[in-house]
């Protein structure tokens, strides 16, 4: 099996064609053959109008922090099934000189929800489709709050330059990409649970619309014209009564979303949860996040084996691969929730000794026969916290941006799974944050750490992640959608990009083997199937599906910033 590498960015000639054809639009009056480069940064982005709108903040002038704005409005127009105004998300802002901050606009449950959210009468869980569509599943939204928050204190612009380039696109028109077509068809029930839902993907015989067609959406452009000219109290106060309303229409029982919800919301300032893996600084998201720990966890397992030897062609690195996500998610099930509410071992499960104990339970020639959380209560209590039964992550978009300063952003964008709830409201699509929970709040008598509580905020497998090399310098932002193989997916690519010296783009586009649990998943078209054989032979089952892939990342090499996008995806990425 050999890695073919890929163009690391896509020229500006190339892009321009790809936003002509998803528009409708020419490129820019002051460009008659391609878009104007990005002079020192780099924007990376799942759709080629989202990378648009953020270079062009940028070429104003803007921020990094400017720029990843712009695009997780403009997404909110072009790729609505998957993040937008309507959900929440993580952002990491690092500057060169090695400061990383982060900040949490992850939704929230409503301040009436308790242990039985997700159960029936008989105190069953719901069954998924009964309790992802409609209200129940909705958390309040956070993306405008941590937009706000971001540009207070990153921004350069002003408020309301960063809303233009998404009002347009609603209002004047966006082709509907290949995509964005066949989500409306596997999806439609969510994407048409609403009238206004229906009006914007199907036409009168209720089919999707071809390909190309052009669509508008003047409700969302008025929506974001009100926030663009009022800020984002527009959104958490002006909106706050009539979006809770609509929510609670949709929820069966007493327990609602309330008005004081929404306006009490706010994003929140989080530490950076930073490890190091052959002398890189890796740092991400912590709680309710499970990103960071989650995949420094994979790679500090994998540390005491000699990968780079190995190499991206032997069965032994997917292997050992393999079965450190085996033991990463083993204590992710267990012990990540929001630290609001219950204590996370954070410095525990990253530490460096523990991950060299636990990674020394691999056996470098057979599978593992079972995989259990590691244990850090008295031998009383051990573990004191039950897996939940949380359904699978969908959903979510990554983007990754440099401006010219060196300061990048790393930023996951998410409405959970695809069009959310099946609500919309304002033009957007509702999230369905909530079936991120566990719908049991305990199983075998002791509690879920992930369980519905009021004003909590579900864990996330989110991983925006920042990079510093051995000599201390800023050299990758990068991070993925794809629900909980998303720390997978980040890994494998950090493995890729440390151990086998691949470029980012590379990195992004090699194969993924994920294996979480019992079974090692590979998609039907894996290169790693030509080694199916043998990692059955070190007794692993191995199987084949879909997976949702979609990555994204700016990386410092050669002397100037590139963008890398995920072959598998529509994204596109502007670099110098």
């Amino acid at each position: 099996m050999k890695l073919r590498p890929l163009i690391a960015f896509l020229p500006t000639t190339v892009l321009a064609a790809l936003l002509a054809a998803c528009t409708g639009m020419a490129p820019p009056a002051n460009s008659s053959a391609s878009l104007p480069a990005v002079q020192g940064g780099a924007v990376s982005t799942a759709d080629p109008r989202a990378t648009e709108a953020g270079a062009q903040m940028l070429r104003q002038g803007g921020s990094a922090t400017d720029a990843a704005i712009a695009v997780m409005l403009t997404l909110t127009v072009v790729e609505p099934q998957s993040s937008g105004i309507g959900g929440g998300g993580f952002y990491l802002h690092a500057a060169p000189d090695g400061t990383v901050t982060t900040l949490d606009g992850r939704e929230k449950a409503p301040a009436e929800a308790s242990g039985d959210w997700f159960l029936d009468a008989e105190g069953q869980p719901l069954g998924f489709t009964e309790a992802v569509i409609g209200g129940r599943s909705v958390g309040v939204p956070g993306s405008i709050a941590l937009a706000a928050q971001a540009h207070q204190r990153y921004g350069r612009l002003e408020w309301a330059q960063l809303f233009q380039p998404a009002i347009r696109l609603a209002r004047e028109g966006w082709l509907l990409t290949q995509r964005g077509a066949e989500f409306a068809g596997r999806f439609r029930n969510r994407a048409a649970h609403q009238a206004s839902g229906e009006a914007l993907f199907y036409d009168a015989n209720g089919e999707v619309l071809p390909v190309d067609t052009r669509i508008t959406n003047p409700e969302l452009a008025e929506t974001l014209e009100r926030i663009a000219a009022e800020g984002p109290h527009a959104f958490y106060d002006g909106l706050a009564r009539p979006l809770a309303a609509e929510v609670a229409a949709n929820t069966p029982g007493d327990a609602q979303m309330r008005a004081q919800d929404i306006m009490d919301y706010e994003a929140n300032w989080r530490e950076p949860v930073c490890g190091e893996y052959r002398d890189y600084r890796i740092c991400g998201m912590g709680p309710p996040s499970s990103g960071a720990t989650t995949v420094i966890a994979i790679l500090g397992q994998l540390e005491q084996y000699d990968l780079a030897a190995l190499g991206p062609d032997n069965p032994r690195s997917w292997h050992l691969f393999a079965e450190s996500q085996r033991l990463a998610y083993a204590d992710r099930e267990i012990y990540l929730a929001d630290s609001d509410f219950v204590s996370v071992p954070v410095a525990r499960l990253i530490d460096p000794d523990y991950l060299a104990l636990r990674g020394s339970l691999i056996d470098p020639v057979s599978r593992m026969p079972a995989v259990e959380a590691g244990r850090f209560e008295s031998a009383e209590c051990a573990p004191c916290l039950a897996d939940g039964d949380e359904p699978q992550e969908n959903g979510t978009s990554h983007f990754a941006i440099v401006d010219g300063s060196g300061n990048a952003v790393s930023y996951t964008s998410t409405i959970e799974g695809p069009f959310g709830s099946g609500l919309m409201f304002g033009g957007f699509y509702l999230n369905n944050e909530l079936t991120d929970f566990s719908f049991s709040p305990q199983r075998g008598g002791l509690p879920v750490a992930n369980r519905v509580e009021g004003g909590k905020r579900p864990r996330s497998s989110m991983a925006p992640t920042i990079v510093y090399d051995p000599e201390g310098r800023l050299v990758l932002a990068i991070g993925a959608a794809g629900g909980s193989t998303i720390p997978v997916q980040v890994a494998k690519a950090l493995m890729a990009y440390i151990d086998w010296g691949m470029t980012a783009q590379e990195a992004i586009a090699a194969p993924i083997l994920f294996s979480p649990g019992d079974t090692i998943t590979l998609t039907d078209d894996s290169p790693l199937l030509s080694i199916r054989a043998e990692l059955e032979a070190l007794g692993h089952t191995v199987g084949t599906r879909a997976l949702p892939l979609k990555a994204n990342a700016v990386e410092w090499r050669d002397g100037a910033w590139v963008g890398a996008v995920d072959p598998r995806s529509e994204g596109a990425a502007i670099a110098p």
